[in-house]
């Protein structure tokens, strides 16, 4: 499988990342397992999470995705063949939030404690903190590279400005550089990557990993009208997407589907990677039928005039 460079941080994934939001909460964890491990059978090997997942789900206090993740990897033993990525920053009860250098410390302690390894091959600031300045951010994780805990850095929901602003702060004090960003984007939200975040990224060559691949599984096809909604747990968060142009995107999808034999999913993906500066979509899946699905994708080649046809169907 052709691999894709991270940024300049001397990594390289295959072309689609896996989500790990529902490990420990719609997939418990022996499917977390089976679909970690066909993940990374199949030849794939980056793997996404974060400490706030799911932190959201009551009863939950976070860290519940790292922690399948982590009793997988001591299972498994197949911690040499994934790029293990996660993320820092949102609010996980009390102080511990934001980007200071002293949070920072302990964030990374816990991570790591919960994904049972002595390192994090990617490590991202889950949103901007506009309270710390980014030199205390960056500075911090130089420290945490010096210490063999962090390979690379990569931030997440940053705009162009700001993100920018971070890659003057490192150039001028030679410190780490955000080599991936992780923003929203998919067939149907288009205005948070494209543009002036775009055009920095592929100008400075950051990596970019997107969210919301599937725009929370609406471009799988699955939600059509308002009764599909209640199929899933994550119905409700596709609703926005059924309005008309929701429904021109899916007509292009099932078009573009019908001609190379492959799901609006698999068709949805291979568009995002076929974007400029994309190196690879991230997706989650809740069953390994659903993520054998999903790998399709990455042997999907859509020519010029099908991704044509779906950026068109998909302009606002």
């Amino acid at each position: 499988m052709q691999k894709r460079k991270l940024g300049r941080s001397g990594l390289s994934i295959a072309p689609l990342m896996l989500g790990g939001n529902v490990f420990g909460w719609t997939a418990d964890e022996k499917t977390s397992f089976a679909i970690l491990d066909a993940f990374v059978d199949a030849g794939f090997d980056a793997v996404d999470t974060a400490d706030v997942y799911s932190r959201w789900v009551p009863g939950h206090t976070g860290g519940e995705s790292e922690t399948v993740i982590g009793a997988w990897l001591k299972a498994s033993g197949k911690r040499d063949r994934i790029v293990l990525a996660t993320k820092l920053g949102m609010d996980m009860g009390g102080d511990n939030k934001g980007l200071s250098a002293a949070y920072m410390v302990r964030a990374v302690e816990d991570s790591l404690r919960r994904l049972q390894t002595d390192h994090i091959d990617l490590y991202q600031s889950h949103r901007d903190d506009a309270e710390t300045p980014l030199d205390e951010t960056l500075e911090a994780y130089q420290r945490l590279i010096k210490a063999g805990k962090v390979r690379a850095i990569g931030a997440s929901n940053y705009d162009a400005a700001r993100l920018g602003e971070a890659l003057g702060v490192s150039a001028a004090k030679s410190l780490p550089r955000y080599e991936s960003l992780q923003p929203l984007y998919n067939l149907y939200d288009r205005s948070a990557y494209e543009g002036p975040l775009q055009d920095l990224c592929v100008k400075e060559e950051v990596g970019v990993v997107c969210f919301y691949g599937l725009a929370s599984g609406f471009l799988t096809g699955k939600y059509r009208s308002e009764a599909d909604l209640g199929k899933s747990p994550r119905g409700r968060g596709a609703k926005r997407y059924l309005d008309a142009r929701g429904l021109r995107i899916l007509a292009a999808l099932d078009a573009v589907g019908a001609e190379t034999g492959a799901s609006p999913a698999q068709v949805a993906l291979a568009w995002l990677m076929a974007q400029p500066g994309i190196t690879a979509p991230i997706a989650s899946a809740t069953s390994v039928a659903q993520l054998e699905e999903i790998l399709g994708a990455a042997r999907l080649s859509l020519s010029a005039d099908q991704v044509k046809a779906l950026t068109a169907a998909s302009d606002a």
